[in-house]
């Protein structure tokens, strides 16, 4: 029996909802990407700035920070290019399983394509979002070493024989953001 047209477009529903899951997937790892390489840039400014600044052990301290910085960050742009990738090839098989959907209610023998492109989608999907997490776990690497760093510069300015500009800020209790 063929099913009817009611029928065929009800069961497109679904790769229709995972079809906007995967655009709304790939915007928002879009938008990552473009932090990395805005991050990128600038921490490759700065660097160049290092180098062409006279010799100073706290500038070379604060270079070979930036280059761990750029290290860290080329890991994420790799991880951040991989799901992207992941979410494109997801996006497509689920417009896949659309089609196949439609031609299936005419070819029986093709039944089985709406499922198993469906599951193919799904653990593409799957795969891009374990990329996002590990990319996430980077960033926040990223941020405490940064933290780490720039907490640390006090230190290192009074280890070069310098003092800072502005005193530290007291310590004790004070209200909150909130507060």
């Amino acid at each position: 029996m063929i099913p009817t047209g009611l029928e065929v477009l009800s069961a497109m529903i679904t790769p229709a909802v995972l079809i906007s899951a995967s655009g709304t997937l790939v915007l928002s790892t879009s938008v990552r990407l473009a932090r990395v390489v805005d991050r990128v840039r600038t921490l490759s400014g700065t660097l160049e700035e290092i180098f062409n600044a006279p010799e100073d052990p706290l500038l070379a301290s604060r270079g070979t920070h930036i280059e761990q910085q750029l290290d860290l960050q080329t890991r994420r742009g790799r991880l951040i290019q991989r799901a992207l990738t992941s979410f494109y090839v997801a996006l497509n098989v689920f417009v896949g399983t659309t089609i196949s959907i439609a031609i299936s209610a005419f070819a029986p023998a093709v039944a089985w394509a709406p499922t198993g492109l469906g599951i193919v989608g799904m653990l593409t999907m799957f795969y891009g979002c374990v990329l996002l997490v590990r990319e996430t776990r980077l960033a926040l690497v990223s941020v405490d070493r940064e933290m780490a760093f720039v907490l640390g510069l006090r230190s290192r300015y009074e280890a070069a024989g310098r003092r800072p500009r502005h005193a530290p800020a007291e310590s004790g209790p004070k209200a909150g953001f909130l507060e």
